[in-house]
């Protein structure tokens, strides 16, 4: 095969309307400029992701009692602040970053590579305009598009949701230390790993170490198979398809509202960025915080059944980690289980616990985002 046929999987065409369907430089682009965008972001928000689980988490785990564990996202943080100190609030982190960026990075291919498929299959779709340049999909193909990439992001993103939940509450079922103890140095208040076989990971103890990622994944895979890991994908599906078609269009139609208001400013030289067609950095910014809010509000509820799903056995009643394992299955491994158990012990309200925090900080989130890739795509092309 070809050098310019290995990099393009083209689609038939005459002559010079050949459209690449893939571009493998285009690929890498989206992976670096996408994985760098996602970092950023994760590290600003993580502290309010914690948060966010641990509300969602409470709602099966208190069914059992007469009061929530935290009354809301404040006071989440505030209590996790005191009992486990500023390792508590990133508690997990490195997997998040990872799956943020592999998140980021495969959304931003699929979204580029479907919306390729579109305009290759669409009456007029591979079209340019006087400069060459490709004619704009319309909205509801950028939807399409946009939710054809979450659909296949959620695959990827399920297992790595998975372990990032399941560290982020792994303390919610442990007595809390002295808060003094987190001022200690690490060898002084990290004593040598304790495994356990049981699937909830629970300690009675405090001098034992939660188990870290790679633990979490050998322990899901042993006692619930590979399928395991895929533990609430429906919600995790429902959640990426609809909510980022939500923030990938929302986005678009905003920035192009902005651009072609700015563009009909152009006779007014003396405004800073009037004449150019690339999105300026608070274009992008406004665009993609507004578009940020739109994807959580879109599949919220979603969201809270999947965490709820993925949490579940750590926050079972702890025991003692010398007993001999105990067989624990879930009440419910559905998604539509789980929901109605939810719905039928809090209502509405339950399915939108945190919502107000998680609208707070992907606002900001999806903005910087937006930014970061944006910039980056005109800066380095």
């Amino acid at each position: 095969m070809h050098s310019d046929e290995a990099a393009h999987i083209r689609v038939s065409g005459n002559g010079s309307d050949d459209q690449p369907l893939f571009s493998a430089e285009g690929a890498l682009k989206n992976i670096a400029f996408g994985s760098f965008a996602g970092m950023v972001s994760e590290i600003f928000e993580y502290p309010f992701d914690l948060a966010k689980v641990r509300l969602q988490s409470q709602m099966l785990s208190s069914m059992s009692t007469t009061q929530l564990r935290f009354n809301g996202p404040m006071d989440c943080l505030k209590q996790t602040w005191r009992e486990e100190g500023i390792r508590g609030l990133y508690r997990g982190l490195p997997v998040p970053i990872i799956g943020s960026m592999a998140e980021t990075a495969a959304l931003f291919v699929a979204y580029s590579s479907f919306q390729n498929v579109i305009r290759a299959y669409s009456p007029g779709g591979r079209d340019t305009d006087e400069n060459g340049h490709p004619i704009p999909l319309s909205i509801p193909q950028l939807a399409a598009a946009a939710a054809g990439a979450g659909f296949a992001t959620s695959f990827i993103l399920t297992p790595i949701e998975l372990v990032k939940c399941k560290m982020q509450v792994q303390m919610m079922n442990m007595p809390p230390p002295p808060a003094h103890a987190y001022r200690r140095s690490v060898s002084a208040i990290i004593p040598p790993i304790r495994h356990t076989t049981n699937a909830a990971f629970t300690m009675a103890s405090t001098t034992a170490r939660p188990p870290g990622a790679l633990a979490i994944v050998r322990s899901t895979i042993q006692n619930y198979g590979f399928r395991g890991l895929w533990l609430g994908h429906t919600g995790t599906l429902l959640r990426e398809t609809g909510g980022t078609a939500a923030w990938f269009s929302v986005k678009e139609l905003i920035a192009v509202t902005l651009r072609n208001r700015r563009m009909k400013a152009s006779e007014s030289p003396s405004r800073y960025g009037a004449g150019t067609t690339e999105l300026l950095p608070w274009e992008s910014a406004f665009a993609g915080a507004i578009s940020g809010g739109a994807c959580v509000l879109a599949f919220y509820p979603a969201d809270t059944v999947k965490s709820a799903m993925q949490t579940e056995d750590e926050l079972r009643a702890p025991r003692s980690v010398s007993s001999p394992p105990v067989s624990q299955k879930p009440l419910s491994r559905s998604f539509a289980g789980t929901f109605m158990r939810m719905y039928s012990a809090y209502g509405l309200r339950g399915l939108y616990a945190g919502c107000g925090m998680t609208v707070a900080r992907a606002v900001p989130s999806s903005g910087i985002v937006f930014v970061v890739y944006d910039g980056l795509s005109a800066w380095l092309g």
